[in-house]
Order: C-alpha cells, then sequence, then structure tokens
C-alpha cells in the first residue's frame, strides 16, 4: 500500500472527493449525532499511547452507520423513494437504513445472516422494516438481497460500496480533525471498507501527515488477502460480526491500496479484551466491530507507542450475554475468577474447614463440586473443584500456595480445560 496524498485529479481518479465528503457533511446536519470526541487516559495507560475515542456508538441505531445511509436515501428521486429500498447487512447498516427510511417514508426491506444477533434484528425491525434473514455470512444474504431486488425493482443500498456511502462515513473524520487536529494516527476497523475509505480520503486531504490504519477480524482477513495477494482462510464465528466481510468493495479497495498505511488482522482474544477495555475503563459499550481499533493497538502494541492515535468506536450494538460472558472470561484471563482442584478426605467438616480457610486467605468462593468417583483417589477420599474470586493472580498463587501447604495438591483448571 501507497501512503498517498488525496487531492487534485489523485483524488477524482479514487471517485469520491473531499468536496463530496464536505457535501455530506451538510445532508446529515441536524439529523445525525455530531459525537464527542474525548481523551482516553484509562486506554493511553493500557496502551502506552495518547489515545482520542469518537464514540459513534452514541448515534440514534448506536453505529456511524446512520451518516452513509442518510446520504445515501437522501439522494432518492421521488419514484424511486416509492419504489423502497433494499439491502443486506449483518446489523448496523440495516438497522440505519430502515431508521432513516422510517423518517423519510421510504419502505425498507433488510436481509440478514440467521446468524445476526437477536438484538441486531430486533432493533431493525423496531424501526419497521421488513427483515428477511438469510443465510450464514452477509455474502449469502447478499445473494438473497440480489433475488429481491430484481424481483420487486427496490434500489439497493449498498452497506458500503458505494459513492454516497463512502461520502457519508468519511464526515467522521472531519468532525475528529477539528477537536483534534495533530493526529499521528487514525485507527479504523476493515469490513467492505466503506469506513476507511471515505475517511482515509478525508484525512489525506485534511493532513497528509496523518497514517491511516485498518483492523480486520483475522478470520476474515478479505481485505489483507486483496491488498497481499494472499489466499488466507475466511470464515468462522467471529465476535465482530459487523467486520465479518468475504466480498471487498470494488469501489473501496483502490482507496485502501492508495491510502491506508497498514492493515492490522485481530484475533477474537484481542477483540474480546478491547470490548471489555471499552466496559470497564471507558464505561461505555463497544461491539466486536465497534472496538476492532483498540484490539489492533493491543495486537500491536509497538506499532503505536507514544503516538498520538484516534479510535473511532464505531458501534455498540452488542448482546448482553455476550457482553457478559465476555467479562467473565477477562476476570478469568486476569487471575480474579480462578478455579482449582483439591484432593481430601471425605469425612464430614472437611468442606467447612475448606471454606473457612478459603475466606481466611480474603478469596470469594463462586462455586463448589464436590467428586467421590474418580479412581486416582482412595475410597475414602474425594476431589473438590473450587471456583474463587480473587484480587489478582498474585493473589490466586498465594491461595494455591496455602493449599499446597495445608496437603490438598492444589491443581489449577484453566478456562475451558477439563481435568481427568
Amino acid at each position: 500500500m501507497r501512503h498517498g496524498v488525496c487531492q487534485g485529479p489523485e483524488e477524482d481518479a479514487l471517485g469520491v472527493t473531499l468536496s463530496d465528503i464536505e457535501g455530506a457533511r451538510r445532508v446529515i446536519e441536524g439529523s445525525v449525532l455530531r459525537t464527542p470526541m474525548l481523551p482516553a487516559p484509562k486506554l493511553s495507560a493500557l496502551t502506552a499511547a495518547e489515545v482520542y475515542v469518537k464514540y459513534e456508538n452514541l448515534q440514534v441505531t448506536n453505529s456511524f452507520k446512520d451518516r452513509g445511509a442518510l446520504v445515501k436515501l437522501a439522494s432518492l428521486n421521488e419514484a424511486e423513494r416509492k419504489r423502497g429500498v433494499i439491502t443486506m447487512s449483518a446489523g448496523n447498516h440495516g438497522q440505519a437504513v430502515a431508521y432513516h427510511a422510517a423518517r423519510l417514508g421510504i419502505p425498507a426491506t433488510i436481509v440478514m445472516p440467521v446468524t445476526t444477533p437477536f438484538v441486531k434484528v430486533a432493533a431493525t425491525r423496531m424501526h419497521g422494516a421488513e427483515v428477511v434473514l438469510h443465510g450464514e455470512s452477509v455474502a449469502e444474504a447478499q445473494a438473497r438481497c440480489e433475488q429481491i431486488q430484481a424481483k420487486r425493482n427496490l434500489v439497493l443500498v449498498h452497506p458500503y460500496d458505494d459513492p454516497r456511502i463512502i461520502a457519508g462515513q468519511g464526515t467522521i473524520t472531519l468532525e475528529v480533525l477539528e477537536v483534534v487536529p495533530d493526529l499521528d494516527v487514525l485507527v479504523f476497523p476493515v469490513g467492505g471498507g466503506g469506513l476507511i475509505a471515505g475517511n482515509a480520503i478525508a484525512a489525506h486531504a485534511k493532513n497528509p501527515a496523518i497514517e491511516v490504519v485498518g483492523a480486520e477480524a483475522a478470520l476474515y482477513p478479505s481485505v489483507w488477502n486483496a491488498l497481499r495477494g494472499e489466499d488466507r482462510p475466511i470464515g468462522g464465528p467471529t465476535l465482530a460480526e459487523g467486520i465479518a466481510v468475504k466480498n471487498v468493495g470494488k469501489l473501496t479497495l483502490p482507496i485502501i491500496r492508495e491510502l491506508v498505511a497498514e492493515i492490522i488482522l485481530v484475533d477474537e482474544a484481542h477483540l474480546e479484551r478491547a470490548v471489555n477495555a471499552y466496559l470497564t475503563l471507558q464505561k461505555t459499550m463497544a461491539e466486536g466491530a465497534g472496538a476492532a481499533g483498540l484490539a489492533a493497538m493491543l495486537a500491536k502494541p509497538g506499532r503505536f507507542t507514544g503516538k498520538k492515535v484516534g479510535l473511532v468506536l464505531c458501534g455498540g450494538n452488542i448482546d448482553p450475554r455476550v457482553l457478559a460472558s465476555i467479562m467473565v472470561r477477562e476476570l478469568e484471563r486476569d487471575s480474579r475468577i480462578v478455579s482449582f482442584r483439591l484432593t481430601i478426605p471425605d469425612r464430614p467438616g472437611v468442606l467447612g474447614a475448606i471454606a473457612t480457610r478459603i475466606g481466611e486467605l480474603g478469596a470469594n468462593i463462586l462455586e463448589v463440586d464436590h467428586r467421590r468417583l474418580f479412581l486416582d483417589v482412595p475410597a475414602k477420599g474425594a476431589k473438590l473443584d473450587v471456583t474463587i474470586e480473587t484480587r489478582d493472580g498474585a493473589h490466586a498463587e498465594e491461595i494455591m500456595a496455602a493449599f499446597a501447604a495445608d496437603g490438598y495438591l492444589p491443581v489449577r483448571i484453566e478456562p475451558g480445560a477439563a481435568i481427568e
């Protein structure tokens, strides 16, 4: 990828210009929230960079997709509005199209994969759109979308491969640089490329010194493969379903190739950690795709050390059950929830003594499982699986050492592991 400047003839060659993005800003003014761009000292401490966050999760539909969707819908003529619109979406784009179509009196049909989180499906229906669930991926939903579009003569509002969508998303950077004009790096999640393409054009036109970096889910390295000529496998369940895209945009790819400095692949563990960091450190909700930029910083920390970095928290539509699971998993990773197995004599009072001992050591019991049928202990013995809440990893080690000294032969049970 070439780190270039988008202006003049080069800008025109990319299909979307700064003028288009500034025009899009006028279209959305008063209808789309100008979200806050704020310093994030706790994320700065976590990443060893100076971090600022643009809170697009505060939009009405809780994602940046409001911007491009409104720009596209506002451009339709009366006949197109009467026919109605259709799109395929993993959730956020569908919600934005449904919401703004309802505001403008335009019938909307949204085709979503059956794997779309229920919270996103319910929100889309709440805005009055017809929702069609089809396929396991956005690519499969797209095939169904094209069938319905042809049959009913609907107007396609593509999630990312449309000049007006790209221009609408680029309005984020116009707002960002009015608050923090001297950023070193802007990091954007990458799916089909509409978000990063529009904002790369805006960033390089406004301040050519800014690097634009993309964060792509490691399970869906579509842009990575297209840029590098590689054939990494694509697919699988990801926390970042909002950027789980198999088909790269024909309009967005040349822009990314020209203006984006680097694509960083982020795995599921870093996505989970980033979602948890937004919640626990910033006290704000981020879905997996929304947290991908922070995940990239965690995955490749040396890339950003000491730099002034702008992150776009681009969406907050996460299933509460998934969020709860992430929080517990992060507590386990930090050894603040610990499971271990003790070998104990099977006689009255032992459980009480162990519970008392855990209390003396300052831990809280979450779960106990008393097992008598293991063959590797005497008939009068038993195994006791205990899950406790600790202060930190050092506290957990202190507790394990105490039970070893007491003769209970503690064995740590790692999250997800089974001890036979």
